[in-house]
Order: C-alpha cells, then structure tokens, then sequence
C-alpha cells in the first residue's frame, strides 16, 4: 500500500510539472464544447476527458499488473 502511495503521489507532482505543456496539447480538443454570454461561462471538456480518461485507466492497470507480478 506505501509503494502505490508514493507511486501515485510521484505521478501527481509529474503531472503538476507538466501541466502547462500537457494544456497546450489537450488545451481544445474535437469535442470540447464552449457557451458564454455576459459575465457566464460553460465549458463542457467531453474529448479531453475520454482521452484522460483512458490514458489513466492504461496507465493504473499497467501500475496494478507491475506491483502484483
């Protein structure tokens, strides 16, 4: 349980250091959906999060098949 703490708290301090790169590479995907109008705003990030969201879920198994071998 430590090992997948300080891995995960490794990757978040990773992804912190990167952030302003990894902006500008999902910053405006296909899919994302922007509305505005005076003083409001609604941005509804539906292509980031599906590619987030299997980079992450690749990501977690490969780190859960690493630490189980």
């Amino acid at each position: 349980m430590q090992k997948l703490l300080i891995i995960i708290g490794l990757l978040l301090i990773l992804i912190g250091l990167t952030w302003p790169f990894l902006r500008r590479i999902f910053g405006n995907m296909p899919g994302d959906v922007h509305w505005g109008g005076d003083g409001w705003s609604v941005h509804v990030l539906l292509g980031t999060s599906i590619v987030l969201s299997i980079v992450l879920t690749v990501v977690l198994n490969l780190l859960l098949w690493w630490m189980n071998r």
